[in-house]
């Protein structure tokens, strides 16, 4: 099949290239976004292959019918990046990943509670400043805290068992509870708010979850709380995260994703700087922590990223039952 990849990064090329060769689809690798602009490049392509930061609202979705598109294969877990009621209208099949590996997302997370708690980015700096000095570097212990953990799929449950290996108390909060593990008990949001040290986000996005930490959220947390989110951006809202923060109402933040990050991460803004202002306040806390979306960056998950998005092309391709077709629920 013709394959147009859209947004493709240097690091995940030489993967499709090696994997292809077992399912000889015919590739073009683009480093520019998909949005309304862009899609007329998608010309004589059957299918489109997007990341999380294309925009696959109806416009696109329009102009990819109009040029033939039948097929858009996304190589992310989610998908509320797509307009999948206009899809459906203009009879595009839209496919996804619907998991790999969970750990690396898992231990991402656990890397910036780490990082940030006990200033590992502080210490890193100071040395190659030849500054050995202790002073404001003091963390606390993960024994015995209690962990909160918003979301128990696959990453979720990989987060509760990390941090039971901490010996922490992990308490959980999901629509449909996983009772399978003895170590993790099940509360209520406002329960969870009220008696974690660390909240961790790992549920999807949608209506129902947008702003799930607002304002409201925060008032009801235990003071210096850390909040962790390596989920989706949108799942906190950046201005009342920025007056939690500057009231001291939590201890600090970690966050590989950011509500408005389209156009900032995954690119080199060195030179220009950026114009988003809760972007760069966050940035400036110093009990702040922020990597650019690369909570999914190991060899395991880009190899099972990768090789489920050639493999639902090939489905699609032959016909075959497509397990992993993402379906509109709206009327």
């Amino acid at each position: 099949m013709n394959v147009i990849v859209f947004s493709s990064h240097s690091y995940e090329k030489s993967y499709f290239e090696e994997i292809n060769k077992s399912f000889h689809h015919n590739i073009k690798y683009l480093d520019l976004q998909l949005n309304a602009e862009t899609a007329a490049l998608a010309k004589g392509f059957t299918c489109v292959c997007a990341f999380v930061n294309d925009k696959l609202n109806k416009h696109t979705i329009q102009e990819l019918s109009a040029l033939g598109v039948q097929l858009i294969a996304l190589r992310s877990v989610g998908f509320n990046h797509v307009d999948l009621l206009e899809a459906r209208k203009q009879k595009i099949t839209v496919l996804h990943v619907p998991e790999y590996s969970p750990h690396a997302v898992a231990e991402h997370t656990i890397a910036l509670l780490l990082t940030l708690n006990r200033k590992i980015h502080k210490a890193y700096n100071r040395v190659h400043e030849f500054n050995f000095s202790l002073d404001g570097l003091t963390g606390f212990d993960l024994y015995k805290k209690t962990v909160g953990i918003i979301g128990t799929g696959r990453i979720g449950m990989a987060m509760a068992q990390i941090m039971i290996g901490f010996g922490c108390q992990v308490l959980a909060f999901d629509k449909f509870p996983d009772n399978t593990n003895k170590n993790i008990t099940y509360v209520s949001l406002n329960d969870l708010y009220q008696y974690s040290d660390i909240i961790s986000l790992h549920i999807p996005l949608n209506k129902d979850s947008y702003h799930l930490l607002n304002n409201e959220a925060f008032a009801k947390m235990k003071k210096n709380v850390i909040i962790l989110n390596t989920s989706r951006g949108g799942l906190i809202d950046s201005s009342a995260l920025i007056n939690a923060l500057k009231k001291g109402i939590i201890k600090g933040a970690a966050l590989d994703v950011y509500e408005e990050e389209e156009g900032y991460f995954f690119s080199d803004c060195s030179e220009k700087g950026i114009e988003d202002d809760n972007l760069a306040r966050l940035i400036s806390f110093p009990n702040v922590l922020v990597t650019a979306h690369q909570a999914f960056l190991t060899h395991e998950a880009l190899t099972g990223i990768v090789t489920t998005t050639l493999q639902n092309i090939s489905d699609y391709e032959m016909s075959t039952k497509l397990i992993n077709e993402v379906h509109c629920k709206e009327i």
